[in-house]
């Protein structure tokens, strides 16, 4: 007889359930957005009623190696993301703040 996922979970040693964890995270760390959102069990129709847009629109996003940002940003946005832009050099990496809507130049206030 077959056991339930919950009970072999539960009775999973804490080591083996943390290297799950940490395999979980890696693969989290690099995917492409149509694996985003099917791990955010996330249909393209719900995304496209987010988006206001076709579910085929969706589809053609997920499979575009181009875009605009403004268009990358929208779409994680509806998955419930912030999308950060950071650019890796040999030694450090730097986030790109000019895309963030809110980077703009703040003046500042008098007192």
């Amino acid at each position: 007889m077959a056991k339930q996922f919950s009970t072999l979970l539960k009775n999973m040693p804490k080591e083996r359930k943390n290297q799950i964890k940490t395999q979980t995270e890696n693969i989290l760390k690099d995917i492409d957005l149509q694996e985003l959102r099917k791990a955010l069990e996330l249909t393209q129709n719900e995304l496209a009623d987010t988006l206001h847009i076709k579910q085929a629109a969706v589809s053609k996003i997920e499979n575009q190696s181009d875009m605009f940002i403004s268009t990358l940003r929208r779409f994680l946005i509806a998955m419930g993301a912030n999308l950060k832009i950071i650019a890796e050099f040999e030694d450090h990496e730097v986030v790109i703040n000019q895309f963030n809507e809110f980077s703009k130049k703040r003046i500042p206030q008098k007192v």
